[in-house]
C-alpha cells in the first residue's frame, strides 16, 4: 500500500504557512487592520483542516500527527514525512521480488 499525502493535505499546507508570512508581513511593517482580520481566520482555518486531515489519513505513522500539530509549518513537515515513507516503501517494494 502507497500511502502519499493526498492533494487536499497539501493545498491546506501550503495556505498554512503562506497566511503565517503574510500575517507576520504585516505585523512588522504596516499592519493594516483588515489585513489581520482576513489572515487570522485564513491561518486558522488551515491549520486545523492540515491536522485533521492528517489525523483522518489511515497508516499514517503518529510522529507524522505530531508533527502536523506544529503551527505554521506542521502542515509540510508532515507531508515531508508523508512523502518520504511512501519513496522508501516503493523502493523496498522494487527490491523484494514477489
Amino acid at each position: 500500500m502507497h500511502l502519499r499525502s493526498p492533494r487536499h493535505l497539501r493545498i491546506a499546507a501550503h495556505a498554512e504557512l503562506i497566511s503565517l508570512i503574510v500575517m507576520l508581513a504585516n505585523v512588522f511593517t504596516v499592519h493594516l487592520k483588515p489585513i489581520s482580520s482576513l489572515m487570522g481566520p485564513t491561518h486558522g482555518c488551515a491549520y486545523l483542516f492540515v491536522v485533521i486531515a492528517t489525523w483522518r489519513l489511515k497508516q499514517t505513522p503518529a510522529a507524522v500527527k505530531v508533527l502536523a500539530l506544529v503551527p505554521g509549518a506542521g502542515g509540510l513537515l508532515a507531508l515531508r514525512q508523508l512523502d518520504r515513507g511512501a519513496s522508501a516503501r516503493a523502493q523496498v517494494e522494487e527490491v523484494i521480488p514477489s
